[in-house]
Parts: C-alpha cells; structure tokens; sequence
C-alpha cells in the first residue's frame, strides 16, 4: 500500500506560495482520455511522455472501440491546476495498458486521491484500474469520459456495473472540455475534504 499526505501537509508546494499542493492521479485504461484531461486542465505547458504507437504495439494494445488513437503514454503526464488561494493541484496522468502497472506504485507515492477516467463503452477495461487503485488504499472519483456518440449511461448502473462503494462521486465529463472536466477534479476534492473533516470530528 503507498501512503499518501494528508489534505493540508504543505507537500508539492509552488516555490513562494502559501498553498496546500496536492498530488492527484488521473488514471484509466488505454485510450480513456487521461492525457487529454490533463493537457486540456493544466496551468503551464504539461510534460507529456506520448509516443507514435507503432507495429511492435499491435496486437498488445487493444484498439477496439478506439477512434483516431496514434500515441500513447510510455511515462507519465504532469500538469499543475490551482483551485484557490489555498489549494493547487499537481496532476499526474498515467499510462493505462498493463505493461506499464509496475510505474504505478513510483507515481502513485505520496498521492493523495485518484481521478478514474472510464468509457461507458468499455466499462470491463476499468476492473483492473480500480482493483489497482484500491490496492493502494487511495480514495478515488469515478469520471465518465462521454466521447462523441457514446450514449449517456445511468448512474445506478455504472455504480453497479462497477460495483462501487454508495459514497463514491460519480460524474460525467468530456475531457476535451475545461469547465466539465473542471468539475470532474473538484467533484474528487470536495469528496477528499469532507472525508477528512468526518475523520477528523
């Protein structure tokens, strides 16, 4: 399990300012849209590790139901978002095929809760991300990644069909888009604060 700060430990702070930095990971399977959530969130010029996917990929990424896909993240993607005079956001997008599981647990240190991206078109490829995540004892918000066409799915289903605890936020965005994906983000803060403020009642 990787142990994480506490909301409100001055971690990650920007040089000269009096914030609460906060590591959040945006995860998800392969081609959910991690690196566009956060290049589209991101305050400075994100790091994006993307590379043209090649031959030597095919047959071990699997590309059904994937529009348009020519690069995928061998690394990480970082990207910074402040939410307020007190709080600022440090995003690290990670690779979603298995291969790469094992840089997981060196980007997942000292996270404090984790954006799940999912495609309501692939829910099954989302199993191993959460069993991951929760492996590591984050707390985590589910975002549905609505891509152009793909039908609009009840909440009660997907809290089913992903077997969720009753408590954990659920929304949906477009990660292409700023103020949605905005949402998204605050959605997984709000939810952090308030289970720090009932720990710490």
């Amino acid at each position: 399990m990787v142990s994480g700060p506490v909301l409100g430990e001055p971690s990650y702070v920007r040089g000269g300012a009096e914030q609460t930095a906060v590591k959040i990971l945006v995860v998800g399977h392969f081609a959910v849209g991690k690196t566009t959530l956060v290049k589209t969130l991101s305050e400075i010029p994100p790091l994006s590790t993307e590379e043209t996917m090649t031959q030597a990929g095919e047959g071990i990424d699997d590309l059904k139901g994937v529009r348009g896909k020519t690069t995928t993240t061998v690394a990480m993607d970082f990207g910074r978002l402040t939410l307020s005079d007190h709080i600022v956001l440090y995003l690290f997008g990670t690779p979603g095929q298995q291969r790469f599981v094992q840089m997981w647990e060196d980007v997942a240190r000292g996270a404090l809760g984790a954006l799940v991206l999912i495609d309501p078109e692939r829910l099954r490829e989302s199993f191993d991300v959460i069993d991951l995540i929760e492996q590591y004892g984050l707390d985590y918000a589910i975002a549905v990644n609505h891509f152009d066409g793909t039908q609009i799915r009840n909440e009660h289903s997907l809290r089913e069909a992903l077997d969720l605890l009753p408590e954990t936020p659920v929304i949906a965005c477009d990660a292409r888009d700023e103020r949605s994906s905005a949402r998204a983000l605050i959605s997984l803060v709000d939810y952090l604060q308030n289970k720090v403020r009932k720990e710490q009642a």
